[in-house]
């Protein structure tokens, strides 16, 4: 196991660099097999740095050709050089140029890190750390440089040369068969933010002019064929700047924005300085090859990426331990966005429910750390749901905390004081004390302390003094690293629901900061409301004001009646889950209780059906999302030890028969009512329709699966879009027999000629909770569309079959040692999916004691394999620590 060899980077052992490079020049002549780069660099001693320290530059893999200082060979004896690092040992303590030339094989490159070719595109991936696979370099996000960029190619093959920056010159080499293209970018930069792209392409293109006057020109870079689906990711990228020019006042600042599509990528996108970067599903968007889903991904990633230029761009990271300052901000950045393009009420609850479902369950595990890490082994490995989703909670609660008016000012005064620069967490939480006059010392333990906290509430109602207090304490499990835990600063926004609705809030409490929140930062805390006329019933954590659990011992009668009557839309779906899910843990817990969701299934029916009736159809979208249970994983994570994931499957299977039983005649006609016969369209009305309709179809095919079988093969006939088409395939995984493979046959065939499309097809198929799914994936690997070297295919496939609760923890360890096995194989070509993949271990210890046994040698087995990549070791350590 290599992590015995792999250093500990921590962030107490910082250190400003001993060299800063202010420009990069780069001369590169692209070659499938052998691109040669020529970097020139012009150094200095760093002031804060250590004076007379040696040059020492970042390398992977790397092929040196030559060297030369100042425009002269360097003797050998003067340096040392590995495919990892290269050093000058005794530079000039003054200004220089360092001339290095490299060679790398593109097309030999699997790990899809630096330089690599994408079916027949040039493409590069430099964060975290992939410059150092293009040339030797200070690679670090402290080091930022201006370049400039020379692209050379053969016209035929790559007739379309992109960098970052704005095309200075172009034109063809003597001969004719090869052209250039020079880029400059004038905006300072970390090497990770370097990207070029050389390919045949399509395009559209958009002119567009900033609120300060620039004219900028948009491009979308697709492959040949594909123009035609990038139309939605322009109106995206459109709509979003306009919103970050009015919401936060930012303005592009290059003459050209250029986005790339390409179908080899590890991550969903990158944020490159004039030249995004993205894995083309989350570009191409037709309606018989994107799902509503996929549309409102696009509408997300486009605008992530585009907003990282001022949030991640023109103001860096200072070092990769905070992360989280461009990437949680950004993902607040881009969720206000969505918010506000469709519908915010439904948008929270989307984000809650992936905040959930896959930080909370990091939180509850061995991989848990804080929003901003102490130690790494490797960096990829912090690219996770607590940097991004808690990071972006984070961002919110201090926004809470502080006031709009505040907050906005804060922004304005980080991006005024630190454009530029490579800023930390603190440099950013003292812009908002300074608008505020809060202190944050207390509010800045969010980002050191790991674990999701629990609030355990409880309210006592005196009527004879018309009062109402509220108790409240929070508490913390231990995380790695981390037994002790103190207490965190929480935004708790509230409501007290009385007979007609939200009654008024008097209190003297110096908790209280106004607006419905109390600020809870101590161990325990109680709130006294006055002239309460009635008992109420209190509604907490409005809006999901804070990333906590809530233990608030309501009955099922007065939760159901927040469903019916409280104000805040996020409550209203929050009470219904509460109901479900406390009888989903029951029955998951001690099977023998499984008959005991008759009763729960018949009050959420009664519930349900006056809700179904009225407002439903008014608000298709957020019935589509109370309708839809707890998931399988946050019922396993909700029970937390000796989780049987088969008894979970049965109790979520038999409340949701219930609920399709006793509302079987309602469903019919709700989803008769929401046909349409208009075209189809992506907005956020019609897409809410398409998706109360397809959870009804859902609830019909458990409850009544002769009916279902019927509906969903109608629906995939009838179907003009892939929405409804994938809707009814999943409706049809759910009813075992021929008509099932009949359709599954019938969509692959339909879909044969688009790989995007068919990752669907796949995944469906390895979530089917069925004993015969490990066979079905191992045939799917061989089948065409499958491929072991494409991230695409191998998260669709063998992520979906690690998502599948009850498949992947079989009884007889067979699910974990397939996972284990392509971990293995994958890791000799690219770690960054394997260790991805692996990660899916992450709650193995909250598995009954036969199952965690299993997942523990298998874990062991790829902890112990010889020669593991850094990635790879490093997840199966923590994971097993």
């Amino acid at each position: 196991m290599r992590s015995d060899d792999t250093p500990l980077i921590r962030l107490e052992d910082y250190r400003p660099s001993d060299w800063l490079i202010d420009t990069v020049d780069l001369d590169i002549s692209l070659h499938p097999t052998k691109t040669r780069i020529r970097s020139q660099l012009a150094l200095r001693p760093n002031p804060a740095g250590r004076p007379g320290a040696p040059l020492v530059l970042d390398g992977d893999e790397l092929k040196l050709v030559a060297i030369r200082l100042d425009g002269l060979l360097i003797d050998e004896a003067a340096y040392s050089v590995t495919p990892q690092q290269l050093t000058l040992h005794a530079p000039p303590t003054r200004r220089f140029t360092l001339m290095i030339d490299t060679e790398v094989d593109p097309s030999a490159n699997t790990k899809l890190m630096g330089l690599y070719l994408s079916s027949h595109v040039y493409c590069t991936q430099c964060e975290a750390d992939g410059f150092r696979r293009i040339s030797y370099f200070l690679d670090r996000p402290d080091v930022m440089s201006v370049y400039t960029v020379r692209l050379e190619a053969r016209k035929l093959i790559a007739p379309v040369l992109l960098s970052n920056g704005n095309r200075v010159a172009a034109g063809e080499l003597p001969g004719g068969e090869r052209h250039f293209a020079i880029w400059h970018d004038p905006h300072p930069k970390p090497a990770y933010l370097f990207a070029l792209v050389g390919g045949a392409l399509d395009h559209v293109r958009q002119s567009y002019v900033t609120a300060e006057g620039r004219s900028v020109e948009l491009a979308v870079y697709v492959e040949p064929g594909k123009a035609d689906r990038a139309g939605w990711a322009m109106d995206c990228l459109v709509r979003c700047m306009r919103w970050d020019e009015r919401v936060f006042g930012r303005n592009y600042d290059l003459d050209v924005f250029n986005i790339v599509a390409v179908s080899d990528f590890n991550m969903g996108a990158m944020e490159n300085k004039g030249l995004n970067i993205f894995n083309d599903k989350y570009v191409l968007a037709d309606p018989q090859t994107a799902t509503d889903g996929d549309y409102a991904s696009i509408e997300a990633i486009i605008a992530h990426e585009y907003f990282h230029n001022w949030t991640g761009n023109r103001i860096t990271c200072r070092d990769w331990f905070q992360l989280c300052l461009k990437e949680g901000l950004t993902v607040f950045r881009d969720q206000e966005f969505s918010a506000d393009e469709r519908s915010r009420p439904v948008k929270r609850i989307a984000d809650v429910r992936t905040l959930r479902t896959t930080q909370f369950s990091e939180d509850a595990g061995p991989l848990a750390h804080p929003v901003r890490p102490r130690a790494y082994k490797e960096i990829n490995n912090f690219y996770t749901p607590t940097v991004y989703e808690k990071g972006a909670e984070v961002i919110r609660m201090l926004k809470l905390l502080v006031g709009e008016a505040a907050f906005r000012a804060g922004m304005d005064l980080y991006f005024e004081r630190c454009d530029g620069t490579a800023a930390t967490i603190e440099d950013f939480l003292g812009c908002f004390a300074e608008t505020s006059g809060h202190d944050l010392t207390h509010f800045a333990r969010w980002y050191e302390q790991a674990g999701t906290p629990t609030i355990v509430a409880s309210g006592r109602y005196d009527a004879a003094a018309r009062s109402y207090t509220l108790d409240l304490a929070q508490k913390t499990a231990p995380t790695p690293g981390q037994p002790e835990k103190q207490p965190v600063v929480l935004p708790v926004a509230l409501g007290l629901v009385g007979g007609s609705g939200d009654l008024p809030l008097a209190t003297t409490s110096e908790a209280y900061a106004g607006n419905g929140i109390v600020i809870f930062d101590q161990p325990s805390l109680s709130v006294t409301f006055t002239d309460v006329a009635e008992p109420p019933i209190p509604s907490l954590l409005r809006g999901f004001s804070a990333p906590v659990r809530l233990e608030l011992d309501l009955d099922e009668a007065a939760l159901l009646r927040l469903f019916s009557a409280d104000s805040d839309p996020f409550n209203r779906w929050q009470a219904w889950q509460t109901v479900a899910m406390r009888a989903l843990v029951e029955a998951g817990r001690d099977p023998g209780r499984l008959d005991a969701l008759v009763t729960t299934g018949q009050a959420l029916a009664t519930g349900l059906r006056g809700f179904l009736t009225t407002q439903a159809p008014s608000d298709p979208a957020f019935a589509a999302q109370v309708l839809r249970l707890p998931a399988l994983g946050d019922v396993a994570r909700e029970i937390g030890r000796d989780v049987d994931p088969d008894a979970i499957q049965a109790a979520h299977r038999r409340l949701s028969t219930e609920i399709g039983h006793r509302l079987g005649p309602d469903l019919l006609d709700l989803r008769e009512r929401l046909a349409s016969a208009a075209r189809y369209s992506p907005d956020a009305a019609s897409a809410g329709r398409r998706a109360l309709r397809n959870e009804l179809l859902g609830l019909i095919a458990l409850s009544a699966p002769d009916s279902g079988a019927q509906l969903a093969e109608a629906q995939f006939a009838a179907g003009d879009n892939l929405t409804d088409r994938l809707a009814a395939l999943a409706a049809m995984t759910l009813i075992p027999g021929e008509a099932r493979e009949a359709l599954i046959a019938r969509f692959a065939k339909t879909y044969a000629a688009e790989p995007l499309v068919l990752d669907k097809w796949l995944m469906a198929q390895a979530l089917i909770p069925e004993s015969g799914t490990l066979d079905r994936v191992r045939s799917l690997m061989q089948h065409p569309a499958f491929s072991l070297t494409n991230p695409n295919r191998v998260r669709a496939l063998i992520g979906g079959f690690a998502a599948n609760l009850t498949q992947f923890n079989r009884t007889d360890g067979e699910g974990y040692a397939f996972l284990a096995e392509i971990v293995i194989a994958l890791d000799r070509t690219n770690p960054q999916v394997a260790s991805r993949l692996l990660a899916s271990f992450k709650s193995w210890r909250m598995l009954e004691p036969r199952r965690k046994a299993l997942a523990e040698t298998k874990l062991g087995m790829v902890a112990n394999t010889p020669n593991l990549s850094r990635d790879v070791a490093d997840i199966a350590e923590r994971t097993l620590a």
